[in-house]
Parts: structure tokens; C-alpha cells; sequence
């Protein structure tokens, strides 16, 4: 999905929300935030989020897939399980969705936590790392600790911010 697309889907979402007088909240996180809000990439394959009411917005987004013709998971809470508390900025402030996306440090942070080598997690952790302008793999575990303090960096992290930085 390209921003475009995703900025449709969500305006449609915010239609069909409004047709029940529901107000949604959706954090957006993964490779829709890599698209909508920092233009690093063209396009994602679907949209990881978390969102309020999740019945009501489940319900509008299966709805706008069989309208699109897209897969009835295109928008997904699978992402749910590494979200801690964080910072969030408004994306867009729709009459009956607000969407919000996390800051740079925290995506770097969960980029980090489930990196997977040869994926576009790899170009996303670049871009960020050189948005945010660290200097060192310290830099980049230094923001992993900030928001995930009790949790082991896997050695395919540590390997890859060594040879990142070794460049």
C-alpha cells in the first residue's frame, strides 16, 4: 500500500465511523509509519496499529477490504505485543479518527527489538538511525534500554548494529 492508498483507506475508515457516530483512535506503527509519516519508503504491505474501539474499527476495516479488494488483515493489532508506553504525534485528526504515529527513537527502538536481516527492517533502522543522527551502536542500545529496559538485545541485532556501525 502506498501513502495515498493508506490515506484513502483511513479516510474511508473515518466515513464508516462516522455512519455509526463512533470516534476511533489509531497509533500506527511498522512500515505504515515508514511510509505516511517519514516518506522513507513507497509502500508497506499493511497497516500495523493499535486502535480504539477495536470491535467497531475491525468491523469498518473489513468492510473497506471487501470494497478494495485487499486481505481482511490489512489493518492488524499483531504489533500489540511489543508496544510499551511511548510518545506519539498526531498524523491526522479526521471528525471521527484520530491517527497517531510514534516518535522516531521509539520505531528505531521496536525496529531494533524484531529486527530480521535482509528485510526492510534493515533499510528502516538505517533511515531512522540516520534521521536521528546516532553515532554509535551505544547510541542505538541506549534507546533500546529507554524504552525497553528488561529486554535481552538479540545477537542478530548486536551483530548487525556492529557491522553497521564498523562501516
Amino acid at each position: 500500500m502506498t501513502a495515498d492508498e493508506i490515506q484513502q483507506y483511513l479516510s474511508e475508515l473515518n466515513d464508516e465511523l462516522a455512519l455509526k457516530d463512533i470516534k476511533g483512535e489509531i497509533s500506527l506503527f511498522g512500515g505504515a509509519v515508514m511510509v505516511l509519516a517519514f516518506n522513507a519508503r513507497i509502500a508497506t504491505k499493511d497497516v500495523d496499529a493499535i486502535f480504539e474501539p477495536v470491535k467497531e474499527i475491525r468491523n469498518a476495516a473489513h468492510r473497506i477490504a471487501e470494497l478494495h479488494a485487499l486481505k481482511l488483515d490489512w489493518l492488524n493489532m499483531a504489533v500489540r505485543m511489543f508496544v510499551v508506553k511511548h510518545d506519539r504525534e498526531l498524523l491526522f485528526d479526521l471528525p471521527n479518527l484520530r491517527v497517531t504515529v510514534p516518535e522516531a527513537d521509539y520505531l528505531l527502538a521496536m525496529k531494533m527489538i524484531a529486527l530480521r536481516p535482509q528485510t526492510e527492517d534493515e533499510d528502516d533502522a538505517i533511515f531512522l538511525i540516520e534521521k536521528l543522527r546516532l553515532q554509535s551502536k551505544a547510541d542505538v542500545l541506549g534507546i533500546i534500554a529507554d524504552y525497553y529496559p528488561r529486554k535481552e538485545i538479540s545477537a542478530t541485532t548486536i551483530t548487525w548494529l556492529d557491522e553497521y556501525f564498523s562501516k
